[in-house]
């Protein structure tokens, strides 16, 4: 059973917007030659289509769709041979059943393994036979997907999760894939996503700041969608969001310790504490004898004292300088 919250009303669950908003950044990503695999369920057409280099089945097999929607609407296992590779995965084809297994849901590779380590271990996997599970049928595109990462929970398990999580609970699971817009997470059958925006209630530079491949997480179930097999769920809401309370625990004028967390062109971002993250503009930078510079000697890691200019809670907005001596503006 999952462990279930104790908060009293579930957080707000994601609309449509958000999904698709999920989509087109992927997809951009995919244009950009993201080397990330994506995740099958979460992946829009134009993904797909870049993931699995256009596979579709072989008018020469003939496949029995009915066996196939079976093992999807049933969950269970199968075990097939690999017959061949391509830059995004593995084919299998044995009893009518023939299909595409994403590299995101192969076992032996994950988002850290490099580009000549993945060639190698596809070409390893063909003559193979590994236990998987159909996770995608669409007889009118011609297309079936199967995970060997979703197997390992055996036959069942993906239908009883959907069923048993619930919207606000709070579930466990283990990293299987980091890419640039999430974190996703094994939750024992099926995958869950935690989007980068639900990551923190700070600034979020890359997801792979926040998590490694294999670690544990806790986080809270924002939406669940069993049709299509989608767990959203975020990691900033197990903790009390800390724009909340910032404008009573920090007021312009105040000096207190920060760590700079990334430098940009125009400025620097500091981090006051877990969750709120503040710009330090390029015309507040000072170095010693208070002479004004616009590319001072700051690394990301290093601890400074900033001054406070503004709080706008509301917009999650924090204003800080360098120039401790100067008066605050606002």
């Amino acid at each position: 059973m999952v462990p279930k919250s104790n908060r009293s009303e579930p957080p707000p669950a994601c609309d449509e917007d958000w999904w698709a908003a999920l989509l087109a950044e992927e997809s951009k990503q995919t244009q950009q030659k993201v080397t990330h695999a994506v995740s099958a369920p979460f992946t829009s057409k134009a993904v797909e289509r870049e993931k699995i280099g256009e596979h579709r089945i072989s008018r020469s097999v003939s496949i029995d769709w009915a066996e196939a929607q079976h093992l999807y609407d049933q969950d269970e296992t199968v075990n097939l041979p690999v017959t061949g590779h391509n830059r995004g995965g593995v084919l299998v084809c044995q009893d009518g059943l023939q299909g595409f297994v994403p590299i995101s849901h192969l076992l032996q590779i994950t988002c850290q393994t490099d580009d000549d380590e993945r060639n190698e271990i596809l070409s390893g996997y063909v003559g193979q036979h590994i236990t998987l599970k159909v996770i995608e049928c669409d007889p009118d595109r011609g297309r079936i997907v199967f995970s060997e990462r979703a197997a390992l929970a055996g036959s069942g398990r993906r239908n009883q999760l959907l069923d048993d999580i619930q919207v606000g609970e709070q579930v466990c699971g283990y990293v299987t894939n980091i890419t640039d817009f999430g974190i996703f997470l094994d939750l024992g059958g099926v995958e869950g996503l935690i989007h980068v925006s639900e990551l923190s209630w700070g600034r979020v530079r890359h997801p792979g700041d926040m998590a490694e491949v294999g670690d544990k997480l806790n986080a809270i179930v924002l939406q669940v969608e069993k049709e299509r097999a989608r767990i959203a769920l975020s990691l900033k809401r197990m903790r009390q969001n800390p724009w909340e309370t910032a404008a009573e625990r920090y007021e312009p004028g105040q000096i207190v310790e920060a760590v700079i967390t990334s430098i940009v062109p125009f400025g620097a971002f500091a981090r006051l504490e877990e969750g709120l993250d503040g710009l330090i503009h390029a015309t507040e930078f000072v170095t010693s004898g208070h002479i004004l510079e616009t590319s001072p000697d700051l690394k990301e890691g290093q601890v400074v004292q900033v001054r406070i200019l503004n709080v706008d809670a509301s917009r999650q907005r924090l204003g800080l300088s360098l120039k401790l001596n100067y008066e605050p503006v606002g």
